[in-house]
């Protein structure tokens, strides 16, 4: 990105500058030990995990010694940190209510947070089972015409603002 806005700068706006959108709410996701999820910690719940490991690993998420009848802070606790991502706004108040309420255990919630991951990553492992060596071949195929075609274009654009040919 910095070398696309130098080179705009000083020869106007050729490159499109790619503009970062996070949401707050999955800034930073804690991982099954409690810090930043990340590949590099291997504390990560994988889009690829079978349910075995998922399962695993989601039991595996740090929580509190707080009893199931106590109340919870869900801004403090791991698991809602996560599972948060894959509900509805009424699911997370719903959810939110019964930890400040206490009488939820955090095996419910890990129960609750594993049928959501599989639900969610289902069909994206569906999908990707398909893909295979041939289809991604032919989509390369299908798409190098219209891919060279733009880079084709920018490299001229490119090369008329520096004083080539």
């Amino acid at each position: 990105m910095d070398i696309a806005q130098k080179f705009n700068h000083r020869y106007g706006e050729i490159f499109q500058i790619p503009q970062w959108q996070i949401s707050e709410e999955v800034g930073e996701v804690p991982g099954i030990d409690g810090r930043k999820m990340s590949k590099s910690y291997n504390n990560f719940l994988g889009m690829l995990d079978t349910p075995e490991i998922l399962r695993k690993k989601v039991n595996k998420i740090m929580t509190t010694d707080l009893l199931p009848q106590d109340p919870k802070d869900p801004d403090t606790c791991n698991v809602y940190q996560i599972i948060k991502l894959f509900l509805t706004d009424s699911e997370k108040s719903e959810l939110r209510s019964t930890y400040q309420a206490g009488g939820m255990s955090y095996k419910y919630v890990k129960d609750y947070l594993y049928e959501k991951l599989i639900s969610f990553l289902g069909p994206i492992q569906e999908k990707y089972a398909q893909i295979d060596d041939s289809y991604v071949h032919e989509l390369l195929a299908k798409n190098a015409v219209i891919a060279n075609e733009a880079a084709n274009q920018k490299i001229k654009q490119v090369y008329q603002a520096i004083g080539f040919r």
